[in-house]
């Protein structure tokens, strides 16, 4: 089987999101670019908490489904505007994890990434991207333009929430650390005055993505 050894990650991946209880048996999806014309994704109607390498599809990525007996998710032509929009990324991960979903359904959608440093290392300033049908071309444009600027992770009105890497990991890793920003966020509101990083602390943070990070 072709590409064998991405497809498992993307299944351990997916089904790691299901353990961690970042999403439903039945919901979320999580596409990886395999090389400069392919891309792996999860398929639909499928149980997400038990799923393995041979039900993950592969498609080009102009959009042909290259394994025809899987049918591949409903949020496909969304991971394909990201991932071709976005060169410079390899993994989409999109999740309804409880906190960041229930942010995405108030007035004020924000996700506070000022209040843990590695939260702002991770994620930068989330976006929010107004509401589209799910499964729609509305919505693969909506999302795939709000992330043309830069951002790593997108709040999806009414909806969940999207995180983009170089690799599988990253993205993962994203969207774990904005559920617990989520979290944070939630428990913040009319409880504590939160302390927020100052902009000259958050500016140093930024700074990091141009210079190496050197482990001591």
């Amino acid at each position: 089987m072709r590409y064998q050894k991405q497809r498992e990650a993307v299944a351990s991946t997916m089904r790691r999101l299901y353990r961690q209880g970042l999403t439903t048996c039945s919901g979320g999806n999580i596409s990886f670019r395999v090389d400069d014309h392919h891309v792996l994704i999860t398929p639909a109607a499928l149980d997400k908490g038990i799923i393995n390498f041979r039900q993950i599809a592969l498609m080009t990525l102009d959009g042909e489904n290259l394994t025809p007996a899987l049918r591949p998710s409903i949020e496909t032509d969304m991971h394909l505007k990201i991932l071709r929009s976005r060169k410079d990324i390899s993994a989409v991960v999109h999740a309804h994890p409880l906190n960041a979903s229930l942010m995405t359904a108030t007035e004020t959608p924000t996700i506070r990434t000022d209040l843990l440093a590695e939260a702002r290392y991770l994620l930068k300033d989330p976006i929010f991207v107004p509401y589209a049908l799910m499964g729609t071309e509305g919505l693969g444009n909506n999302v795939s333009e709000a992330l043309s600027d830069g951002a790593v992770a997108a709040l999806l009105e009414n909806h969940g929430v999207l995180t983009i890497g170089t690799t599988l990991l990253q993205a993962f890793d994203r969207l774990e650390v904005l559920e617990a920003a989520a979290a944070m966020t939630i428990k913040m509101k009319g409880l504590v005055k939160g302390v927020a990083l100052s902009q000259r602390q958050l500016s140093e943070i930024d700074g990091m993505h141009t210079q190496p990070i050197v482990e001591k």
